[in-house]
């Protein structure tokens, strides 16, 4: 199997090249193109309770498409919003924590279960996800995607790092982490909302914009329909 991802960082596409009887997971509605020789199949995501477990716990789809080579070709995915893509290796001893709807694709090898948050903060803050959140297991390559560009931050553990929640994507499983409200009444003095802190040693991945910001500013320019005061 051979990875190739385009340069592009606002609209960027990853091709499979598959050899015959390789698979991959696909994040439904994200195949861009395929050969003819890839069998593509919609299937339960992990199983019946699991994929319930990551729908409504996890936030994430309750179906996953599989690509299945019967001879070399190649598919193509791609996000379905404006962002990068990260290939993550993902092994024994470097497995990731995966914010909601930042999957997109991994080798059969590879998946990715519903864990319980370790904090009741981060339960009740922690959106979709609530008292869940996903982690990777296996070994092979995890693809996660992000609005914007998505830049790799290396800690050190000297000191707490804090990044606004927003723009958090994936985060190593040797950091420790926390939700907390930032200063002021949840954040108005300082403008911001919820922050994550880790500790530790380990890598984040962020992505460089806020999906729900860029929302509030297209709410300011959509003409919504005048109520009728009869």
């Amino acid at each position: 199997m051979k990875i190739v991802q385009t340069s592009s960082t606002s609209a960027s596409l990853v091709e499979f090249q598959l050899e015959k009887g390789e698979s991959i997971r696909i994040e439904p509605g994200c195949m861009v193109y395929k050969d003819g020789c890839i069998n593509l199949e919609g299937k339960v995501n992990g199983g019946f309770f699991a994929a319930i477990g990551k729908a409504f716990l996890g936030g994430e789809s309750f179906f996953t498409s599989v690509a299945t080579a019967k001879s070399s070709g190649r598919v193509a995915v791609a996000p379905k919003g404006f962002g990068n893509i990260k290939v993550l290796n993902v092994s024994s001893g470097n497995q990731w924590y995966i914010n909601d709807g930042a999957f997109l694709a991994c080798n059969t090898s590879v998946n990715y279960t519903s864990t319980r948050q370790k904090r009741l903060l981060n339960s009740i803050l922690g959106g979709t996800g609530g008292f869940f959140i996903l982690k990777s297991k296996g070994e092979g390559e995890l693809l996660v995607n992000g609005f914007g560009d998505l830049i790799e931050i290396e800690l050190d553990g000297s000191q707490p790092f804090q990044i606004d929640n927003g723009h958090v994507v994936c985060w190593q499983e040797t950091l420790d982490y926390r939700l907390e409200i930032a200063s002021g009444l949840f954040g108005f003095k300082s403008g911001e909302g919820l922050l994550n802190t880790f500790k530790g040693r380990g890598k984040v991945i962020i992505q460089t914009r806020n999906i729900q910001s860029f929302v509030d500013i297209l709410v300011d320019y959509i003409p919504f329909p005048k109520q009728d005061k009869n």
